[in-house]
Parts: C-alpha cells; structure tokens; sequence
C-alpha cells in the first residue's frame, strides 16, 4: 500500500461525507447520483484491496452486517425522560404558573418551541468527533444498542463535524433525536410493497421502529429512514446557556438539526401560533402529533428538575385528535372478564391518524340510543389520544332513509343467559360467571404479566387449555399436570417443563398480586396492595364480606316501603330514594363517623320521611340498622384511597358463594392466601399515615417496609388526614400539596432520624 492510496482513501471519505451531508441534510446536492456512485464505489474497492484503511465514519460502513439474534443493551447517561402532555390554553398557563412558583420572584421565561415528531427516539453517542454507539430509548435508563442500523441512516453523522467550516468535535458527545420516515418516502415504500405483491405498512412510526430493529443491518439501509436531532444528553467540555444556541450548535456540527423551531419571548407569544401550526400540520413533510414547549435558558430547567420521568421544564402540546367519516356496517356486543357488554362499530375501515380503523368502541346501549346512532349511519370516528377510536355521533344529514335503529341485545351472545342492568348502572351485564369468553377473558386476564404472571401461559394457550376442557377456572390452573398437556398439538417436554415450574411459582405469590389478579372491578395493584397491608388473610375479607351484605340486606328489608315510591316523584325524592337503595355507596361513607346519626338521617330523608307508608319503621330503627352496616364495613371504609364504589365492589365479590368456592379451591392447591408478616421493629409510628414521594436512594418499597415496622401506614394520597410526606429527589404534586394543608414534610434522613 502507498502513501498516495490512503491520502486518495481519505480524500474520499472526507467528499462522500461532504456530499451526504448536503444531499439528506440540506437537500442542495452538488453531485449527480451517477457522480456519486462513482466515488463511493472507488473508496469501496480501495477498502477491501487495503482493509486496514477502512474506518469507522467511512460511508461504506453505513451497510451494515448481521446482528446477533437479541440485540444488546446500552445504558444511557442520563435518564431519556418522557415529557408531560397539555392539550388546551388553561393547560400551558398551569403549566407555566407552577413552574413561576418553584422560582425566585421575578423570574421570567422565554421558550423554544419544536415539532413533536411522531418517530422513535435514538440516542447517539460521539467520541472524538466519531459515531461509536446509538441506542434506542427503551425504559428511559437502558435501551437496545442499533450501532449498526443506525449507521444506514444518511442524515446521521458517522463523524462530527460534517462541515468543513463548522466547530471541533467534543471530546465526548451524546445527543437525542428522532428516527422517522418522511411522509412521502413512507408511501414509496408502500408502492415498493404493492409492486412485490405484499401488504401495505400501515403506521409510518411503527414501520421506522421496526426497520431500525432489525437484525440485518443490511434490510435497515433499504428502507428511506431520516432522522432528526433535537437535544444534548450529556457532553464533556461544552457549556451552552441555552436551548436556542444548543439548536445552532448542533446544526453547526453538522447534525439534521429539527426543522420549523422557533424562539418565542412569552407563553403568550405561543399560544397565539397554535392555531397556525394546526392547520400546517399536514403540510409538513413528517408526522406530527403536537408541539414541544421548552424554557429557553438550561439553568432555569435544570433548577426545575423532574416529576417522576417527566422534566418540569419542558412539556407536550398535543394537538386535538383526528376524526373521519365513514359508513357503520354492525354493532357486535362484546363480553368482558366482569360480564360487561361494550358494543364495538364495525367500520368501513378508514385511513385515521396513521392507522386503518375497522372498529371502534360505541361505550354503552344508552349512549347509542342518546346520540340517536343508527345502522348503516355514516357515523364520526375520533382517535382519544391517537389509540383508541370512539364513535362521536352520526351524520344525520347523510341518511337516505335505510337506516335502522340499534336495539341492544336481549341475550348473551356467548352464554345465551339474559343480560342485566344493575340499579344504577348504565352498562349491560352477563350474569353467568360460567359464561366461556367471559371464563376465557377472566383466565387471560390471571395469567398476565400484570397479574399471576404465570409465563407461558398467554392467550393462545389459556384458550388451547379450555378447549381441550383441562381449565374452567382459575383454579384449575394450579391442577394440571404435564401429562396431558403433552398430548396436545405444540406442546413440547421443554415446553410443558416451563409451563409446570411457572404455576408453581405462581402459588408463592404475594396475598397482594393474588388479589389484583382476581378481576375485582376497579381493584388494580395500588388497591390489591392497600388491602393486604389491612388483612392478615383472604379469610378476613371474606368475613367482613359476609358481615357487611348481611347489614345491607338488613338495611334494604328495613326501609323496604320507602323504596316503594310512585314513579312520578320529584327530584329530592327521587334522591333520598337513591341513597336508601344503595346504603354502602351512599349513606356508610357520609356518617362513617357522625356523632348523632339519627338526626342527620332524618334530615336527609326527610322528603321520603314526611309521607312515608304507616309500615315505615321508625328512624331509630333505621338509625340502628344503618349503623350496623358501617360498623360491618368500617375496616374498609377508612382506609385511605378505597373510594365507596371499590368498598361496594369487594364486599360483592367475597361475599359471593361461586368465588368463595374459587378461593377455596386455591387454597386447597397450595395458592398462598396470607398477607406478609411485618417484623415490628417499635411502635415509634403507631397511628401514624405516611405518603412517600419522589426518588429515594433506597426502593420505595424499602421505605415503605420501613415504616409499617415501626408501627406505621403508608397512603397514595395526601389527605388531612396524612401527619406526614416523606421526599426524595424530583418530588412531585404530593409534595405540593403537602405545603397547601400544611403536612409535614420530611426527607429520608429525617425519616431515618426519627426512628432512631
């Protein structure tokens, strides 16, 4: 090799680089793609006649090699931090005034305001001036290493900087942006799709993602990608003051810096061009799906911090979603895991907000029957937060006279039983908990990795399983055994292996995931854990239960000829009659802890009372049943986030004789049923409520455990009632609100302080 070669190899380099640059970044190309070819086919052929000059921002590496089969794991700098959603003027003003709040007096803010690209986020990492690594976001601290596709993309920089004229590289540099297809290189490869006889891609954000995860690198060069960059993650040496310079910075690095931002001295100033970049939304030549607001000077954002993963000083405009037309074909009803009926629109499918949309949610019969929706409507479709599309209403002024009313189903579609309305209620029900898609739909729901997380045991098998009538219930699961699973199609030893350990471990469960698992309306993980910090055990919920239905139904018998009340009676009647229907809902909560009850009763029914029936017990009575029923439920009562309708729900659930019988049979399988045993350490926090917020340097659960030993409760909401806020780092609302009712505040030392 001579010395000429590698000045000839660099000289290359150096041009290509130049004229990619120019191509994919300012769109002013200075070459012929003929001319072109022509350069990078020569470095090509000097590289592999001479393999040790081939360098890694050499434009030849762009087409990259086979990755392994799981793609490897980066971990960022710094957290990748999501940002926090506005959606109307009043929003950006609240945002504004709390961030005014957290400043010295006086301060004021100007802003930069961007596109909110609608793509993935990559994260690229420089050293001296040359690209070494690019992940994507993933959780936000650890995300999928695609060095190798990203280097496929042409607006990326594999060296920096990419003009001539532009600053020296960073000794280090890690920079955020977004990887995404232009609208109209999205629809050239759907043509390349339709030439090949292949489906069209439907969602360009999926298809970008898709195309930068691939584990040939070489596929990822064939799709048209570009990528835009916005942010600096972390960097070794520069100092920029703020957002504005930071944007020229990048640019005069050489970076496709994000395009459209604009400075702006006021919120004020914002708000006016809101309108405007609405309606220039399409015109654009990417997707967007708001606009991004951040506080111009670094300091001022960096003082703010972060609320959970979201920085205060920066947040999301999102923009109203989109609606379409188009024709109602069918009404299907749709059976839950609770036996709800959701009705679903069968759509003439249409193109909406980067999907096709076949179906979409009509919510309830009433709903339907209010908004006057008919079949064969043209009906408007919305996307609520561009995922899930919802029926607004028809287009009255397009019917021609065929459409016919939609009648709600009489019967289970599934089942065959006959749907329920229960008092109160605007929602169909299926009764029948035997009912096999709501059987189905409660298993899949057990075995999910929010719930049982028995792994294996998706969809697909849980339906495999009842088939071959080896599951009915939940329980049963803890009864199979491998023998027969194995006689099943697609079944393998290893498989089935698995599948057997993974129930097992699932019977050690806490008594805290076992009760988010069980499909108890609106019980989630912050409810199931606020119980089994209550009780000891399933058997105590189940007696309480039973206690607490006994006392309504007492209730219901005693007041049972104020409920007969004619159908015509007015508004206050109307409520009191309400409110006696539905005692631990209405009446148990408001005199949890009222000191004369048979007063305030009578008061509150007074417009019953003053004509009720000669058979109408008297108020004591009523007084005393009343109180009965809040004492059977007070365990549930006070406990701080059960709101009335979660206590009404769970006494329903563990008062019922088929899931009593459930719980048995768990039980009987060795399914742990048992809260877990807090060591008490002292008493130093006894009747003491506690709300953890922010980051700790420990787990919150840690703390939590820390707590509840020494005697204290531990809340998810700050209340009156709370004595004290434990904060870490980035704390957020609760702490506010700490400062409003004038809680206590303490940090974790504080906390540590007290104990000892």
């Amino acid at each position: 090799m001579t010395k000429e070669i590698a000045e000839r190899a660099a000289q290359l380099r150096e041009e290509l680089n130049h004229h990619i640059y120019r191509y994919n970044v300012l769109n002013d190309p200075i070459i012929t793609d003929a001319e072109y070819d022509k350069l990078y086919h020569e470095l090509a052929h000097i590289e592999q006649e001479n393999p040790e000059l081939q360098t890694p921002d050499s434009p030849t590496q762009r087409v990259g090699s086979d990755l392994s089969e799981d793609l490897p794991k980066i971990a960022h700098p710094g957290p990748i931090l999501s940002l926090s959603n506005a959606f109307s003027e009043a929003d950006l003003r609240r945002w504004e005034e709390r961030n005014l709040r957290m400043m010295s007096a006086g301060t004021t803010f100007d802003y930069v305001l961007e596109p909110k690209l609608d793509g993935l986020s990559i994260v690229l990492t420089y050293v001296d001036g040359i690209l070494t690594t690019a992940a994507t976001r993933g959780n936000g601290e650890i995300g999928d290493d695609v060095t190798a596709n990203i280097r496929t993309v042409r607006t990326i920089p594999l060296r920096i900087p990419s003009r001539a004229d532009g600053p020296s590289a960073p000794p280090r540099l890690v920079v955020r942006g977004e990887v995404l297809f232009l609208k109209e290189d999205f629809e050239r490869v759907n043509e390349e799709q339709d030439a090949q006889g292949l489906p069209r891609y439907v969602n360009a954000r999926n298809t970008a993602s898709g195309s930068l995860k691939q584990k040939d690198s070489r596929v990822t060069a064939t799709r048209p990608l570009t990528a835009y960059i916005y942010d600096i993650v972390d960097s070794d040496g520069i100092v920029l003051d703020n957002e504005w310079d930071t944007l020229g910075y990048m640019r005069d690095l050489g970076f496709n810096v994000i395009p459209h931002a604009e400075y702006y001295p006021t919120l004020s100033d914002i708000i006016q061009q809101i309108p405007t970049w609405e309606s220039r939304r399409h015109a654009l030549p990417f997707e967007i799906d708001g606009l991004v607001l951040k506080i111009n000077k670094v300091a001022y954002r960096r003082e703010l911090g972060v609320v959970g993963k979201d920085p205060r000083g920066a947040t999301a405009f999102k923009f109203p979603a989109e609606e379409a037309t188009t024709k109602l074909l069918d009404v299907v009803p749709n059976i839950g895991r609770t036996g709800k009926v959701t009705p679903t629109a069968s759509l003439d499918p249409v193109f909406l907000s980067g999907v096709t949309v076949s179906n979409a949610s009509l919510h309830n019969y009433d709903l339907i029957n209010q908004l006057d929706i008919r079949m064969g409507d043209m009906v408007i479709i919305k996307r609520s937060g561009e995922v899930i599309p919802y029926v607004i209403g028809p287009v009255t002024g397009a019917r021609d006279g065929s459409e016919t009313p939609i009648e709600p189903p009489q019967y289970c579609p599934f089942s065959g039983d006959e749907l329920v309305r229960p008092a109160g209620a605007v929602d169909l029900f299926c009764p029948n908990p035997r009912c096999p898609e709501r059987v189905f739909r409660s298993l899949e729901f057990f075995v999910s990795r929010g719930a049982m997380d028995i792994d294996g045991m998706g969809p697909e098998t849980v339906k495999a399983l009842i088939d071959a009538g080896l599951i009915s219930d939940e329980a049963d699961i803890f009864y199979l055994t491998a023998e027969p699973i194995l006689e099943m199609e697609g079944f393998g030893d290893k498989k089935v292996d698995n599948l057997m350990q993974s129930i097992e471990t699932a019977k050690h469960r806490s008594l805290a995931r076992l009760l988010s698992s069980l499909g108890i309306d609106g019980i989630g993980s912050v409810a199931a854990n606020l119980l089994a910090s209550h009780f000891q055990n399933i058997d105590d919920l189940i007696a309480l239960s039973d206690r607490a239905t006994a006392a309504s139904q007492a209730f219901k018998e005693c007041v049972a000829p104020l409920l007969q009340q004619p159908t015509d009676m007015d508004v206050d009647k109307r409520r009191a009659v309400t409110r006696l229907s539905r005692p631990l809902i209405e009446l148990a909560p408001r005199y949890l802890d009222a000191a004369d009850l048979e007063n305030r009763l009578s008061r509150l029914l007074k417009p019953v009372l003053s004509d009720a029936p000669e058979n109408t017990p008297d108020i004591s009575i009523i007084a005393t049943q009343l109180g009965t029923l809040i004492d059977a439920a007070r365990p549930l009562l006070t406990i701080d986030g059960l709101g009335p309708v979660l206590v009404h729900n769970i006494i329903n659930w563990f008062a019922d004789d088929y899931h009593k019988a459930l719980l048995q049979k768990m039980r009987d399988a060795g399914v742990n049923m048992e809260a877990e045993t807090i060591e008490q350490a002292s008493n130093t926090f006894d009747g003491l409520k506690f709300v953890i917020t922010g980051t700790m340097t420990v787990p919150r659960d840690d703390i939590k455990a820390l707590i509840e030993s020494h005697g204290g409760k531990v809340s998810g909401s700050v209340s009156k009632k709370t004595d004290y806020v434990v904060v870490g780092d980035s704390p957020g609302s609760k702490a506010d609100k700490a400062q409003q009712l004038g809680v206590t505040i303490l940090s974790e030392d504080d906390l540590r302080a007290m104990v000892k």
